[in-house]
């Protein structure tokens, strides 16, 4: 009997295996970022990006006035994938308060918001948060944040967070970047799972995309196999600029990260990625030459091959 089981659940384990993808998708190179425009970017900073699975709704974080604070998240929406981004609006008080709320991230199904807020009720600096809405056509419908706990948030900087659920690839996943002790740089990557009673488990360093630099905003591909990064680290071309790496299974290492190269980075500060869930767009934010003010938003994008 016991044989007979073994054998069984040894015929399911190849079979999960079989139907899970075994190689990354191969794509083309990152076009040349184009600048979201005036209506989207402003005089000031305008950071974080996170689209919407279908790529019409864009959060991000700005300081522009108009705010409840620092830094608050707004929304963007547009009619169609060629259409342009209409005019951002504040998420209003529930969301947003007279601190920082920046870098936000939709889960695959779009009932959560993540983000990081240095609001009260906190760990210390900067913590991550995640608002729930029921309605996921409701941009404005999200409830009060709360706080993701001690085993995400510390006494130091957690931020930057990217949520991954992957049905082959067992509990959903929340990527992030903190400078708590026990790293090896100024900011490194960790990762966290999702448990059976919806609280996350202890975070662990992800040591093969972290540096003795900063090393932030890990936008992981919701397949699991490739992420998107900004860091300082040597062999950047200016302040930050975005970096990447990818694996051939969920199951694998990740490659040595590899700078996306002058057609993406520049002498300033290219950072905050997100790739889109189209796997074929990705938003960053710059404080490039030629933008509208001082962090802009831009976007770039990619051919399968």
């Amino acid at each position: 009997m016991t044989t007979q089981r073994n054998v069984m659940t040894a015929a399911v384990l190849v079979g999960l295996l079989a139907s899970y993808p075994r190689a990354a998708p191969k794509y083309a190179d990152w076009s040349a970022p184009m600048n979201l425009g005036a209506v989207v970017n402003s005089p000031f900073n305008d950071a974080g990006p996170a689209t919407s699975k279908d790529g019409l709704t864009l959060y991000f974080g700005s300081d522009r006035p108009g705010g409840f604070g620092g830094y608050d998240i707004w929304v963007s929406q547009r009619a169609g994938s060629e259409a342009l981004w209409g005019p951002p609006i504040n998420l209003g008080a529930l969301v947003n308060t007279g601190d920082i709320e920046n870098v936000p991230a939709l889960s695959r199904d779009e009932h959560w918001l993540f983000f990081n807020s240095n609001r009260d009720g906190g760990f210390g600096g900067n913590d991550i948060w995640a608002a729930y809405r029921q309605h996921t056509e409701d941009d404005f419908g999200w409830q009060p944040p709360v706080n993701l706990g001690p085993e995400i948030n510390t006494s130091f900087v957690d931020q930057g967070p990217g949520y991954v659920e992957n049905d082959e690839a067992g509990a959903p996943l929340l990527f992030f970047n903190s400078d708590r002790p026990g790293g090896m740089g100024a900011a490194d990557i960790y990762v966290s799972q999702l448990l059976a009673n919806g609280s996350f488990g202890p975070a662990s360093l992800v040591v093969e995309l972290s540096s003795s630099a900063q090393d932030a905003r890990p936008s992981v591909r919701f397949d699991g196999l490739e992420v998107v990064m900004f860091s300082n680290r040597l062999g950047s071309l200016g302040g930050f600029d975005l970096w990447t790496a990818t694996r051939e299974t969920v199951f694998n290492l990740w490659s040595a990260p590899v700078n996306l190269g002058p057609a993406m980075n520049t002498a300033a500060n290219d950072q905050q990625p997100h790739i889109a869930a189209d796997r074929r767009t990705l938003h960053f934010s710059s404080n490039r030459a030629g933008g509208f003010g001082q962090l802009d938003l831009y976007a770039a994008t990619r051919t399968r091959q």
